[in-house]
């Protein structure tokens, strides 16, 4: 049942519905296959990476640790809400319940701001790396390493925590149509029947994390441009652009979606538009970065050619 009888004349929404999912013969099967291939590339690409980056001993630095822990929580990131865009485009039931929508939420959410605290701590270590290469050895040691990784994982799980707990007290009656791609907190609060004003404070929480960490690669970043042009050797200038233009399409890329969709405050958009801001940082960011961190990296596609070569084992005579 979607709805529960709470009074005389109100019924309380225990699942909602996605309304932007065509049914199967409406043409849902021609969004479900290009979404199934490009959901098992995401698995495949970022899989390959983080075993790759595990088994490589010369990817085996502190540059290429951030980005098997960035692969690690893709995988994961795009599990919270492509399986049920699937399911939801070949099933005749369009809903979800509430306490998987909040569940979905929190994960998403938790996976998200990790993401963004690993970026920065990446950002931290080309920064490091390239400004202060004479004591990079012994700053980015790898238990330094762990304890960033760790402390973007306790920051991405607890800072989201106490606003999912608010959502799970409001009662929700009425429409339960959801005009989004996944269970978002925006499209979710507007369900609610109850005063919710509370959502400029949640708003500005995650403006701050946005931007305090937007903050720390931007300025990371300037200085090591403004260092890399001041290099004398034009190799040494192409290595170091080379080695930060992957972190910086990464950075462009995640932060860019995100920013649109979550530094708006009153700003609104049309349905289209949101939908295609959220496909762009659900979908777009997490199939592009397989192809940013190996085709683009020639120290990883030489780690793969590697890997590869050594499962087909030496050739025969």
């Amino acid at each position: 049942m979607t709805l529960l009888m709470a009074s005389e004349n109100q019924t309380m929404v225990t699942e909602f519905l996605f309304s932007l999912f065509p049914r199967l013969r409406e043409g849902g099967l021609l969004f479900f296959i290009p979404l199934l291939l490009i959901y098992g590339f995401i698995l495949t690409g970022n899989l390959v990476i983080f075993i790759v980056i595990q088994l490589d001993a010369a990817l085996k630095t502190p540059m290429y640790f951030f980005i098997s822990v960035l692969s690690f929580l893709e995988i994961w990131y795009t599990t919270t809400t492509i399986p049920k865009m699937l399911h939801l485009l070949v099933s005749e039931q369009k809903t979800i319940s509430l306490v998987g929508c909040l569940l979905q939420m929190y994960f998403f959410h938790s996976l998200g701001i990790t993401e963004g605290c690993v970026l920065t701590a990446m950002a931290v270590d080309r920064y490091i790396a390239i400004c202060n290469p004479l004591r990079y050895p012994t700053i980015m040691i790898p238990k330094f390493c762990i304890q960033l990784t760790a402390g973007s994982c306790l920051c991405g799980f607890l800072l989201v925590l106490p606003e999912i707990v608010w959502i799970a007290t409001l009662p929700f009656c009425g429409s339960n149509q959801i005009q989004q791609i996944f269970c978002d907190f925006t499209p979710v609060l507007s369900l609610a029947c109850t005063d919710t004003s509370l959502v400029v404070i949640v708003d500005a929480i995650h403006a701050v994390e946005i931007l305090a960490s937007f903050l720390v690669i931007a300025l990371s970043y300037i200085r090591i441009i403004v260092v890399i042009l001041k290099m004398p050797s034009a190799e040494g200038r192409h290595k170091a652009f080379s080695t930060c233009a992957a972190h910086l399409a990464v950075f462009l890329l995640f932060f860019g979606s995100v920013a649109l969709m979550y530094l708006r405050f009153s700003v609104t958009y049309s349905v289209f538009w949101d939908t295609a801001i959220a496909a762009s940082f659900v979908i777009l960011a997490p199939f592009l970065n397989p192809i940013i961190y190996s085709l683009r990296n020639k120290d990883m596609k030489d780690a793969i050619a590697r890997l590869f070569h050594y499962h087909k084992g030496p050739p025969s005579s």
